[in-house]
């Protein structure tokens, strides 16, 4: 709760004017969701990893807000302050961007080798399937793809969408763009899914209802429905999408036993998991990861995040109606006729440079977070080697059915931020 307050709090000297008077607050939070998701966090991040999450309303308030696992170890909001890459979960942006230039669900896209700019994206499964459709490429989150797309639609144009749905860090406009290498805040990431959720009309978080002093009301929050985003048919159809991606794609670990649309996010080597996803009119964001964005064995969107994210909607929305999505959730091909060795599963994820491209082995980074530097054949068999960079993938062992990506996309590491220190909250 501390962490919401610190927040929230200091937003009064911008909505009332000075007064000697004792002031009464009325806050958005809701005590058992906050509980919910302190739980959530507490039982879900991995030892050596904090958690972050936060948790919108559908007019944008916010009833739950975890900066970190323990507020007296540490005051710095992980929810509000940190800025980290968010991987996969930027490809919301990519798929607006090319559903409201005219791209439908079902339309034929391939997956195949693309270089943009000397940049050479590849997939997590380091393999491509040729002629698939746009619903499929989302689901498993097909690099390819979304680097076709956004050299479609143009790379600057994604970027106008992600600003125009909230995020207000800086975006850069290179072409690994679209897979989430720009750093962005939690909060803002979660309010551009409360948007698409609300049949893209712009939503706002807020933490203060209403101030009194000496009884009278000197503030009250007014919720402005007016900003409309994108049409509503393109937050259907980007729904649609979502829901896919949590039925049948990465994603599966968020079910909670009714319609969710969400997407998880990995980045390089395990370094940030995120999974932000709707239910029920309530929104919520995970963020799990280090502070000096050192590894994190085992660390996806699909798993730890996913799985905070489905413990902590469970209790947040079990006295809430059942809501059905606008669109039924609609499975990719992939799941419907799936096809004999369309992909196989990668031992680890993909470790790529600045550019995008596989390191080399010898710099490739451990699972504990440091680098090493032996010979690739003191470390790692050819075959696992080349299937991390991309050659030919081991021939199986015998028929086999098809199965989607378990995880993420890899991308490009950045270099770890600053950690403000207890003493200065507000990270300067």
């Amino acid at each position: 709760m501390r962490y919401f307050t610190d927040w929230a709090l200091p937003q009064l000297e911008m909505l009332i004017d000075e007064s000697e008077a004792p002031l009464e607050v009325w806050t958005t939070l809701d005590l058992d969701m906050q509980r919910a998701a302190d739980e959530a966090i507490r039982k879900n991040a991995p030892g050596n990893a904090q958690g972050a999450l936060v948790s919108l309303d559908r007019d944008g308030s916010v009833r739950a807000m975890v900066g970190g696992k323990d507020y007296v170890a540490s005051i710095y909001n992980r929810a509000t302050q940190a800025t980290r890459q968010p991987g996969s979960a930027f490809k919301l942006f990519v798929y607006l961007a090319a559903l409201e230039a005219g791209h439908k669900l079902d339309d034929t896209v391939v997956d195949e080798p693309v270089t943009i700019n000397g940049w050479s994206p590849r997939n997590n499964s380091g393999r491509n399937s040729g002629p698939v459709s746009l619903r499929t490429a989302f689901a498993y989150s097909l690099n390819t793809i979304a680097a076709k797309l956004g050299q479609e639609v143009g790379f600057a144009t994604v970027a106008s969408m992600a600003r125009r749905f909230g995020i207000t860090t800086p975006i850069n406009t290179q072409p690994a763009m679209v897979l989430g290498t720009s750093n962005v805040r939690l909060i803002d990431m979660t309010r551009a899914f409360a948007s698409v959720g609300q049949k893209g009309v712009a939503v706002t978080p807020y933490g203060i209802t209403r101030v009194t002093a000496n009884g009278a009301v000197i503030y009250q929050h007014e919720v402005d429905t007016s900003h409309v985003l994108v049409a509503p048919y393109v937050a259907a159809q980007m729904t649609d999408l979502l829901q896919t991606a949590v039925a049948a794609g990465s994603g599966r670990a968020a079910q909670i036993g009714r319609p969710v649309a969400g997407k998880t996010g990995t980045t390089t080597s395990n370094k940030d998991g995120w999974f932000i996803g709707f239910s029920s009119g309530l929104t919520t964001g995970v963020w799990m990861g280090r502070d000096d964005a050192k590894v994190v064995p085992g660390l996806q969107g699909g798993t730890a995040p996913a799985r905070a994210f489905a413990a902590f909607m469970t209790k947040a929305v079990a006295k809430r109606p059942v809501e059905q999505f606008e669109t039924q959730v609609t499975l990719p091909e992939w799941q419907l006729e799936p096809e004999d060795n369309a992909y196989y599963t990668p031992d680890n994820g993909m470790f790529v440079d600045e550019d995008g491209n596989p390191l080399p082995v010898d710099q490739q980074p451990r699972s504990d977070g440091t680098e090493e530097q032996t010979a690739p054949d003191e470390r790692l068999d050819q075959d696992w080697i080349d299937r991390m960079t991309g050659g030919a993938p081991p021939a199986p062992s015998g028929p086999t059915r098809t199965q989607p990506p378990p995880r993420d996309d890899r991308r490009q590491p950045q270099p770890a931020e600053r950690v403000p220190p207890r003493d200065n909250p507000d990270g300067f």
